[in-house]
């Protein structure tokens, strides 16, 4: 008897003891609780009922004039009556997408793979100097985005250093962000195809022709997308070659017993084991593309021909310039489905296929 009662006592002590580190543990994250709700979740919640109402941005938008309008500012946006013309907000949403689409399209892939070429560059062991290129690379990553874009413009001028450079070598430069051309119909212009054909001349997904689908990113763009990957290969330098110096050197070692070579012990045993930074290295690119909004403000705010709009920058002027915040909201959560639902497929693509696989990877790294 004297025994049960002696247990019972210890669980009531022991869960009184729990409740106090529950209470602590509350008190605690209290702050960053109340932090994350007042300037996270609820100008969230704020910004979600504006995109369902006409709110134009004097008075508040919640308890004053703004009216609630359903889905008719994400319908401005996405669909228009197939008997009539796109209207204004749908080709200049479809024109952004098409232009964010192609700076995606080519600077991701194009950024993980200097950086992942850097990253095993300056990781060998046989390299003088590692301190210092480590830090030449990444450099462009930590300077202010403002200063390098302006430099960035000025060396893209019609008369700037790259256009000279391209001259020395007999060259002839474009004018760089004045240049509305897109790349791929220059390209077909070289063949003789300078109109579209018959079956893509009318409007298209998001009021958009087919043939301006095709156009590529303008050359305004591609001068864009050289900073992207100039200025963002070095941070993703650094994350893998923390994956690189986490593999074990025995790993390397029995790869070159097993008589692997350089290139086969890369894409074989390397490779495969940097997945999950290269994922990581992925997402945040995905992201940081579909967000990109500095380099435009900079470059123009979309121009020439609104060829460098983006839908990040298109929210903003919606919203600031055109005061239609209802508008301007939908479309930045427009934009927020866009980037979670091709982060959940670019899981889908890199998931583990082979459970064997996994636990075979596993067993090695440990």
């Amino acid at each position: 008897m004297a025994t049960s009662t002696g247990i019972a006592t210890a669980r009531k002590r022991s869960r009184g003891i729990r409740g106090r580190e529950g209470l602590a543990g509350w008190l605690f994250t209290l702050p960053a609780i109340i932090i994350v709700g007042v300037f996270l979740a609820v100008p969230v919640l704020m910004a979600l009922w504006v995109s369902f109402s006409d709110w134009s941005g004097f008075g508040p938008p919640i308890g004053g004039r703004a009216q609630f309008v359903g889905l008719e500012n994400y319908a401005d946006v996405l669909y228009t009556d197939p008997s009539s013309n796109p209207a204004l907000a749908q080709k200049d949403f479809g024109t952004s997408i098409r232009n964010n689409f192609y700076y995606v399209l080519l600077v991701v892939p194009l950024q993980t793979a200097l950086a992942l070429f850097l990253a095993v560059q300056v990781n060998r062991r046989m390299l003088r100097g590692k301190g210092f290129f480590r830090t030449a690379f990444y450099f462009p990553s930590v300077t202010s985005s403002i200063a390098i874009t302006t430099v960035w413009l000025f060396l893209f001028t019609a008369s700037g250093a790259v256009n000279q450079v391209l001259a020395f070598f007999g060259g002839n430069g474009p004018n760089w962000f004045n240049d509305p051309r897109g790349v791929i119909h220059n390209l077909l212009g070289v063949f003789g195809i300078t109109s579209a054909p018959a079956g893509l001349q009318g409007p298209g997904f998001l009021g958009i022709s087919g043939w301006e689908w095709l156009a590529g990113p303008s050359v305004a763009m591609t001068a864009l997308i050289m900073l992207a990957i100039f200025t963002t290969s070095g941070t993703f330098m650094l994350l893998f070659l923390a994956a690189l110096q986490n593999i074990g050197a025995e790993i390397d070692e029995a790869a070159l017993m097993d008589g692997a070579g350089a290139f086969r012990k890369f894409f074989s045993v390397t490779l495969p084991m940097l997945k999950p930074t290269l994922f990581t290295v992925l997402t945040l690119g995905l992201i940081g593309t579909w967000q990109v909004f500095d380099q435009i403000y900079l470059a123009g705010g979309g121009d020439p021909g609104k060829t460098t709009l983006t839908p990040a920058f298109l929210a903003y002027e919606t919203s600031f310039n055109n005061l239609e915040w209802g508008r301007g909201a939908a479309i930045a959560f427009l934009l927020f489905l866009i980037i979670v639902a091709l982060t959940l497929l670019q899981r889908f693509i890199l998931r583990d296929r082979d459970p064997k696989v996994r636990e075979t990877a596993t067993a090695v790294t440990k």
